[in-house]
C-alpha cells in the first residue's frame, strides 16, 4: 500500500482558486518566464519553480488581484538565484591555454597541387579518367558509376584500382609528395 506523504497540501482542492489561477494566467506566466531565460525547457522548470514558490505562500498573499506581480517576482528573484549559484571557476596562468595558430596554406600553393592532380588524371587512359572522375569528383557510388558507363561494378572497381596505382606512380606527383596521398 502506497501513501503520499503530504496529501492535503499537495491537491489544488486546498486552495481551489490557486488553480483556477494557474489555469487562467498560465500561458501568460510562461511566456514571462521564457522572457528570462533563452531556453523553453528551463523557462517551464523556472515558471514551476516560482508557481510552487507561490502555492506555499498562497494563505499569506492579502491582495489576490496582484497575484502576477507577485509570481513575476518570484520568477526573477528564483532566475537571479540561479545565475548567482552558478560556479565559475577562474584560474591564473603565466601562458594562455589556446594552441598557437596554424597559418592558413598559401592559396597559389593549393592551385599548384590541384593543376598538378588534374595534369595526372588526363594522362590516364579515357575510360579510367572517366570512372576515376566519376567515383572521386562527382561523388557517384560504384554501382552508380557502373551504371553511368554501362559496365559492370567489377569493372569500375579495377579500373580504378589501375588508375590509381598509376597516380600513385605518377612522377610530377612523386615530386609534389602527392603520391602518398592517394595511396
Amino acid at each position: 500500500m502506497t501513501t503520499t506523504a503530504c496529501t492535503s497540501a499537495s491537491t489544488p482542492a486546498t486552495f481551489p482558486s490557486f488553480a483556477s489561477y494557474v489555469r487562467a494566467r498560465g500561458p501568460v506566466l510562461l511566456r514571462a518566464a521564457r522572457s528570462l531565460s533563452s531556453n523553453p525547457n528551463d523557462a517551464e522548470d523556472l515558471l514551476q519553480t516560482a508557481l510552487t514558490k507561490t502555492y506555499v505562500a498562497w494563505e499569506r498573499i492579502e491582495d489576490h488581484r496582484a497575484l502576477d506581480g507577485y509570481v513575476r517576482r518570484a520568477l526573477i528573484n528564483t532566475r537571479t538565484s540561479q545565475w548567482r549559484k552558478r560556479k565559475v571557476e577562474e584560474f591564473a596562468c603565466d601562458e594562455l591555454p589556446e594552441p598557437d595558430p596554424t597559418p592558413a596554406p598559401d592559396p597559389a600553393e593549393i592551385q599548384g597541387l590541384r593543376d598538378a592532380m588534374w595534369r595526372a588524371i588526363m594522362r590516364l587512359p579515357a575510360r579510367q579518367r572517366a570512372m576515376v572522375v566519376l567515383r572521386y569528383y562527382e561523388d557517384l557510388s560504384e554501382a552508380q558509376t557502373a551504371e553511368v558507363m554501362e559496365v559492370s561494378i567489377g569493372t569500375v572497381k579495377s579500373a580504378v584500382s589501375r588508375a590509381l596505382a598509376k597516380l600513385r606512380d605518377d612522377p610530377e606527383l612523386a615530386v609534389l609528395g602527392l603520391s602518398r596521398i592517394a595511396a
